[in-house]
């Protein structure tokens, strides 16, 4: 979905986050492809393995080790932020609009936050990401961050039922809804 995403042409290579990194993969990718990449993980090991990818290589993709929730990343703010797989890892509510409102902190005006998301949809399964509801995806980022798309993908490696989810800067606040209590 991210090579999807890049190669359509839909963001420009500029400032960027990647959150939950892990190895440097993405940013790797991202960066062979003039993206001047941060990732940055809460795992030191990731973190160290992502540098050992890096090693020798002339590309613009640094790695850091960061916990998203507590801390915001040096070297922002970021033309795009994105990640695979993090946002949906928290159970609570609250976390995840942190997460949300970290990602809106982090991002330049006009910027764009893809977050690749499992969904409730699909059929029962075992394995593969955490499951999380459009509505519970829409209650965390809306009040931070306006979606520009969220719509049903699939985790290609898991087969698993997966959200898109584009949003990106507000220029004006949230409003309130006009449902009448």
């Amino acid at each position: 979905m991210l090579v999807e995403f890049v190669t359509s042409g839909r963001v420009e290579p500029g400032p960027t986050l990647e959150i939950g990194a892990g190895t440097g993969t993405n940013a790797i990718w991202m960066a062979e492809r003039g993206f001047d990449v941060l990732g940055v993980d809460v795992s030191p090991l990731a973190v160290e393995r992502a540098h050992a990818k890096l090693e020798g290589r002339a590309l613009r993709c640094r790695s850091a080790v960061c916990d998203f929730l507590r801390a915001p990343p040096f070297g922002g703010p970021f033309q795009f932020v994105f990640d695979r797989g993090c946002f949906h890892v928290f159970d609570a509510a609250d976390n995840r609009q942190r997460f949300a409102a970290q990602v809106a902190a982090a991002l330049a005006p006009g910027g764009l936050w893809l977050s690749l998301i499992g969904s409730t949809e699909g059929p029962p399964r075992e394995s593969g990401p955490p499951r999380r509801s459009a509505r519970e995806v829409t209650l965390a980022i809306e009040p931070a961050l306006e979606i520009v798309e969220l719509r049903t993908a699939e985790f290609r490696d898991h087969g698993a039922k997966a959200w898109f989810c584009l949003a990106r800067q507000r220029t004006t606040p949230a409003q309130p809804s006009t449902q009448d209590d």
